[in-house]
């Protein structure tokens, strides 16, 4: 029996669930995982039981990927981005055998399907075609009862960016996934953490659920948690959604953050956002001065999980932690301890930068499905792994990220941190976005670039009084020599950047 009967006996016209078109009370949403959940014990899931969603932010996105846990599967959740051959490879990297997409999606993944092993392709709001089950009448014809509820959960398999080539899949992590030796069990572990963690009210996903913050939001629905889901992320229905639905809590990214900054105060001051309670931040490290600001708007509400989907929360610090050590990711979180390296592998000491690695006290460490030697690439003991980061940890364990490996550039020989002159160019008032990158030089080999992107676009900045700006702050060989205004930089939905993408263009 699912959670939500069992509330729907209590609260029988309680909304658990609604997103922008529809909205379900914990009856239907009961009724609508059973249908799914029996539906999917009816087919052949493969020998790992993998379900693939392939769909745009809805309720029947949630029901898809809540069905498949209920149902015993590991499910891969599939960013709806992909082309037809970038999902066929993962759906035949994980041996999925049924695939859901919607009406955005369903081209791309029957032409997935028929180059993977996936039988069945359910699809909702489209049209019968050929090799495609709808979603309304497949759910229809599945049984109401309650599923057995005593086979084994299984984690999701998540698929990474792929910046550094094919995506790797990787298991959702033990910190991330509620366990327990039943799907009964794992139901009653995720209501008990939710019950642990306070009363936070309805949790709002603004996200895309391909990405594990917004996904375990939207899993919390099948632990007892009301959800709403909003389709695309817009800072306007975002900040009335929360004031509508009396949302407590959510998961965002910097992306957010500076888009409802920029909305203009008489739309910001109009709507009561009192009911916020916990505000998760991730995908990618907040400039100081939007994280403040974001503070000053909503109150102390915000906790930011460093980490990965590979591993889960690292490090996590609160508002109230962050005010006194601002642009730090917080401190590390059992089972894992942080430590900074030089080259050599040799521990650094408080306020030295190097090389941010993890002790996994479990001994996992990061894992890659059908790819041991890429695991093996991110670790250098057992366990011991890092997640690409240059960083400096201050005398109270508390870690700052300045950079990425890959990111660094070498000039002249000298080491050059993009990060840095990122950091000065992001406080100037003209600048909305930025990042820095390596591009040739004849003379040094490479020398950074500044890429920005205007506050306001029909008056862009001067380059060189954005690159004085950035000398009047930083030693000179940290500053880029040439600057560039540009329309995008490519972020994704959490907010991360692809260099190798943005250098590409500079080194063909």
């Amino acid at each position: 029996m699912t959670f939500a009967k069992s509330i729907a006996a209590e609260r029988p016209d309680e909304i658990a669930l609604r997103d922008e078109n529809q909205a379900f009370t914990w009856a239907g949403v009961d009724e609508a995982l059973n249908r799914v959940t029996n539906g999917l014990l009816g087919l052949d899931l493969g020998p790992d039981r993998r379900v693939a969603v392939f769909a745009e932010n809805a309720a029947e996105t949630a029901f898809a990927n809540l069905g498949g846990l209920l149902a015993g599967a590991s499910v891969v959740p599939v960013n709806f981005h992909l082309t037809a051959e970038e999902v066929a490879y993962i759906l035949s990297d994980s041996d999925a055998r049924v695939l859901f997409a919607d009406a955005k999606t369903v081209e791309r993944a029957l032409a997935a399907a028929a180059d993977s092993n996936v039988h069945t392709v359910v699809a909702w709001d489209c049209d019968q075609q050929e090799g495609l089950t709808l979603w309304a009448p497949w759910q229809a014809a599945n049984s109401a009862e309650d599923p057995p509820d005593d086979m084994a959960p299984r984690p999701n398999l998540l698929y990474t960016s792929g910046t550094t080539g094919r995506p790797k899949g990787t298991p959702l992590p033990p910190t991330m996934f509620a366990g327990g030796d039943t799907v009964g069990e794992h139901l009653q572990n995720m209501a008990a953490g939710l019950k642990a963690g306070g009363d936070a009210g309805v949790h709002l996903v603004v996200g895309p659920m391909y990405h594990t913050g917004p996904l375990s939001g939207a899993r919390g629905l099948a632990g007892g948690q009301c959800s709403v889901i909003l389709a695309r992320f817009d800072a306007e229905k975002t900040v009335k959604a929360i004031q509508d639905y009396k949302i407590g809590n959510s998961v965002m990214v910097p992306t957010h953050f500076v888009r409802m900054l920029a909305l203009p105060d008489e739309v910001r001051n109009k709507y009561d956002l009192s009911s916020l309670v916990r505000i998760g931040h991730t995908g990618a490290k907040c400039p100081v001065d939007v994280k403040r600001a974001m503070i000053e708007w909503w109150g102390p509400v915000f906790f930011d999980a460093y980490g990965a989907s590979e591993v889960g929360t690292t490090c996590m610090i609160t508002s109230e932690e962050w005010l006194e050590h601002p642009g730090s990711v917080g401190k590390a979180v059992p089972p894992f301890e942080a430590m900074i390296l030089d080259d050599e592998g040799n521990p650094l000491g408080p306020d030295q930068e190097g090389q941010l690695y993890f002790k996994d006290a479990t001994g996992r460490g990061v894992v890659y499905h059908n790819a041991p030697e890429k695991a093996a690439a991110a670790h250098i003991a057992p366990g011991v792994f890092t997640l690409g980061e240059i960083a400096y940890m201050d005398a109270d364990g508390y870690v700052y990220i300045t950079d990425r490996f890959s990111d660094m550039v070498v000039s002249g020989g000298t080491n050059i941190y993009p990060a840095e002159a990122e950091h000065v160019l992001i406080e100037h008032p003209d600048v909305l976005d930025v990042a820095c990158i390596g591009v040739p030089n004849s003379e040094m080999g490479e020398e950074l670039k500044a890429l920005v992107i205007p506050t306001d676009a029909a008056a862009a900045p001067d380059a060189q009084m954005l690159i004085d700006w950035c000398r009047d702050r930083l030693s000179h060989y940290k500053c880029p020599r040439t600057l560039e205004i540009v329309d995008d930089l490519g972020r994704t939905t959490m907010g991360k950047i692809n260099k190798r993408k943005l250098r590409a263009p500079y080194w063909e």
